[in-house]
């Protein structure tokens, strides 16, 4: 896909697409059929942009902070060390928001996973 200025853009996979759409169910039947879960677009891993948006949408007024998108793809073996070039990491992403669920989830991932 190429923008206005002819650069290539990133598609969206639809695994980022069930992220940004907080759909659950379809995030996790695209990672049960084989969707990398460790895949990296526009400089984030999809746990650090499921941490994100988790976090971004807490701060909406009302919204309780979520953190079962976070669980599904650390369920399913992202690495939770993981921070692309130039980027940040879940872990960062989740402080950054002050996101205390995932700070929690993603402890105890990194210490099964190191």
């Amino acid at each position: 896909m190429s923008g206005r200025s002819g650069q290539e853009i990133e598609p969206w996979t639809p695994a980022r697409q069930a992220v940004g759409s907080s759909g659950h169910a379809t995030l996790t039947r695209l990672l049960d059929g084989g969707a990398d879960v460790n895949e990296v677009c526009f400089g984030m891993t999809l746990l650090t942009h499921a941490t994100e948006l988790e976090g971004d949408s807490a701060l909406q007024p009302g919204q309780p902070i979520d953190s079962a998108l976070t669980a599904i793809v650390l369920a399913h073996g992202a690495d939770p060390t993981a921070t692309p070039d130039g980027g940040s990491s879940a872990y960062e992403m989740a402080r950054f928001y002050d996101h205390d669920r995932a700070i929690r989830l993603l402890g105890r991932f990194t210490a099964r996973h190191g």
